[in-house]
């Protein structure tokens, strides 16, 4: 069964930077990272295939890589130039549904980690 644990969230000041990561208990070719702020739907902001990022949402391009270690399964988010309005609840996916080609979708996932708060301050 593909369990998801996400790690490496906490408070920084805007400029900063953050490293977030994502234990899986199954190797898989297809993840992505999502965001939630309260009260607000879950967005889809980077993607990857193997080892190969395919896709970045336009507000975190430049700024944010997605990168996948297959040895660890272990997924990755390295955050950079961090802006306040980055502020949200971060989320590990995987597990794609019937032929989605939408892999920043939110219905395109089947299982999701229980999430890392990220906090930007300044």
């Amino acid at each position: 069964q593909l369990q998801l644990a996400e790690s490496g969230g906490g408070s920084v000041q805007a400029g900063g930077s953050l490293r977030l990561s994502c234990q899986t208990s199954i190797n898989t070719a297809r993840m992505a990272w999502f965001r939630q702020v309260p009260g607000k739907g879950r967005e889809g902001i980077a993607t990857i295939l193997g080892d190969v990022p395919t896709e970045y949402a336009d507000d975190v391009k430049g700024r944010f890589a997605i990168s996948k270690d297959s040895a660890k399964n272990t997924l990755y988010l390295q955050m950079n130039s961090l802006k306040p309005e980055d502020t949200a609840m971060y989320y590990c996916v995987a597990g794609v549904v019937g032929r989605s080609y939408l892999f920043l979708a939110e219905n395109t996932y089947n299982t999701w980690g229980q999430g890392t708060q990220v906090t930007v301050s300044g």
